[in-house]
């Protein structure tokens, strides 16, 4: 999933993952700085983590994973651990998602 030469994506994705199920499982993202941090390494993972091979690939599981943590967290609402782990994880992941397909159209518009 990483590009092989960058520690540094590689390294903000497996942390920010942890990061969200660990602040999911804790609090209920009651705190500001709580999503500033999960959306900073959102984008880290954006700009770093996703080689142009990848980008298909990553905007689709990104379309899916935002979508179902979307709607799971609405449908899931009654299970507030669940919920505060699918709104982190969406933290996470839809900064990350908005800078690939960002990248994607400026790759596209280039050709």
């Amino acid at each position: 999933m990483a590009k092989s030469n960058n520690i540094v994506g590689s390294w903000a994705f497996l942390i920010g993952l942890i990061l969200a199920v660990l602040i999911g499982l804790v609090s209920d993202l009651n705190t500001p700085n709580t999503v500033y941090i999960l959306v900073v390494i959102g984008v880290i993972v954006g700009l770093l983590n996703i080689a142009d091979e990848e980008t298909s690939p990553f905007l689709l599981s990104g379309a899916v994973l935002i979508i179902a943590s979307s709607m799971g967290s609405n449908i899931l609402g009654t299970v507030p651990v669940l919920k505060s782990i699918l709104n982190a994880l969406l933290a996470l992941f839809v900064p990350a998602t908005v800078i690939v397909a960002i990248r994607n159209v400026f790759t596209l518009a280039r050709r």
